[in-house]
């Protein structure tokens, strides 16, 4: 019987071992790896979930939280508890809100109810509207107006300051918070409202002082004169550490328009510090002719650096039929400007008639001071008087409201009169438009490079990789 030849089955055995031993080397590296993977990414995920952190990469940090509610919060003593109520289904969409306020601060808490399935807990927190959220500080719930930043945030402050009141005087013809039409207010009275403010209207003529519940008062555009008892009540409401914002027009005269000096008033305020002067400021800007804006409609965009107006560069805000102000100190108050025209601009002093020559020899030139606040030294620590003069009141009617940044400025001053300047510049981020505008004739040449030019150059790419390698 013939032996079997070793000396050719030893090396295939030898391979086979060899084989084997390498593929086990290889599924253990294989499963080690595999394992080391898995412990990374439940590393990640673990980590993800325990400090969950976020990125803002939009130019205008639109999902990022601003400096005043990141120092509001920063200053808490206490726990907070945000309680969203809605279906569960909507949850998702309230997280992205929520969650950056829960990453400021390991004192804030976020919960969610599910009012279908608790309509109890609901009720109790006396839910009306489906997609609320309720702030809760030192054992006081507010209600958020709104989902955002401004909702939330304004929710924080009038649970540590309570209800704000903003009076709006009437009895003079003033502008009116319940006027729909282009020269009411009444979207100005939504605004505050979203900024956690009461407005409501008041009348001076019966009183012998201003509601001691109104946090601000407004003095927007009378027509007619204040009456001695009038003034005498704002003076010791500012004097006595009041706020008001007093928006007095240009006293014009003519056709149907007229407008009363007011002078009982604007004496007050020269003795402020602040002098209303009798004119009519026009300028032709380029700007405000791609509005459809006449001279009438002066444009600003040069702002001094006080809170009410240091984050308003760069944009605009229109004042139609506005007035100058001459600004000095006064005995008891420092007064500062808030923003001027251009050295374009003239004034008139010629107001019984809508009939303006440029060229008049007459016409005071440019750039005049239109807007000015100030603080009145009452003696009392931390207890100062403020005062926002404006020489017009149209920029904050319905009809001038939305325009550029004529919103901002009208909530700005209201919250720098109320103490509330973590407020300022609390105003929703509006998505950039980033459109790409492109002619006919690029359009073509993205189409032709997208759908043929790429995908060609990908195939011919793999058919030379092909060749070569079947060369080889």
């Amino acid at each position: 019987m013939a032996e079997p030849n070793t000396e050719s089955t030893n090396p295939r055995r030898a391979r086979a071992n060899t084989i084997a031993a390498r593929q086990a080397r290889f599924g253990a590296t294989s499963m080690l790896y595999t394992i080391v993977v898995i412990a990374i990414l439940v590393l990640i995920n673990w980590l993800g979930n325990r400090y969950n952190k976020s990125v803002d990469t939009t130019s205008n940090k639109r999902f990022t939280l601003s400096q005043e509610t990141q120092k509001l919060v920063k200053n808490m003593k206490g726990d907070a508890t945000i309680t969203y109520i809605d279906k569960a289904s909507n949850f998702t969409n309230a997280r992205g809100m929520l969650d950056r306020y829960k990453n400021l601060s390991p004192k804030i808490h976020v919960q969610y109810i599910d009012y279908q399935k608790q309509p109890t807990v609901a009720r109790a927190y006396g839910l009306r509207y489906a997609g609320t959220a309720f702030v809760e500080v030192n054992n006081r719930r507010e209600e958020a107006k709104a989902l955002t930043e401004e909702g939330i945030t304004g929710a924080f402050l009038k649970d540590e300051k309570g209800v704000r009141k903003v009076c709006f005087v009437a009895g003079s013809h003033e502008h009116t918070l319940d006027d729909t039409e282009s020269n009411g207010l009444s979207q100005f009275k939504t605004l505050l409202e979203r900024d956690n403010y009461q407005a409501q209207s008041t009348t001076l003529l019966d009183k012998t002082a201003v509601p001691s519940d109104c946090n601000v008062l407004v003095v927007a555009g009378p027509t007619a004169d204040y009456t001695p008892n009038e003034v005498t009540a704002i003076k010791s409401y500012v004097e006595g550490g009041g706020r008001v914002m007093f928006l007095l027009d240009p006293p014009i005269d003519f056709g149907r328009e007229h407008v009363a000096e007011n002078t009982a008033l604007t004496d007050l305020l020269q003795s402020w510090g602040v002098t209303l002067d009798k004119d009519l400021v026009l300028e032709e800007n380029p700007m405000g002719q791609l509005f459809g804006f006449g001279p009438e409609i002066p444009l600003v965009n040069s702002y001094e650096s006080q809170p009410i107006v240091n984050d308003l560069k760069n944009s605009f805000t229109g004042f139609p039929v506005t007035r100058s102000l001459t600004v000095k100190n006064g005995d008891k108050t420092t007064v500062d400007k808030l923003f001027s025209t251009s050295d374009r601009a003239i004034a008139t002093t010629k107001l019984n008639t809508n009939e303006v020559n440029p060229s008049d020899p007459s016409n005071k030139k440019g750039p005049f001071v239109l807007g000015a606040a100030g603080s009145y030294n009452t003696g009392k620590a931390n207890s100062p008087g403020r005062f926002v003069v404006v020489g017009n009141s149209g920029f904050l009617t319905n009809g001038m409201l939305g325009f550029q940044a004529n919103r901002d400025l009208a909530l700005n001053a209201v919250n720098w009169l109320s103490s509330d300047e973590d407020l300022i510049s609390i105003r929703p981020k509006e998505a950039e438009d980033r459109r790409l505008n492109a002619s006919q004739h690029q359009m073509n040449v993205f189409a032709y490079t997208d759908l043929i030019a790429i995908p060609l150059l990908i195939i011919i790419a793999g058919v030379l990789i092909f060749l070569k390698r079947r060369a080889a």
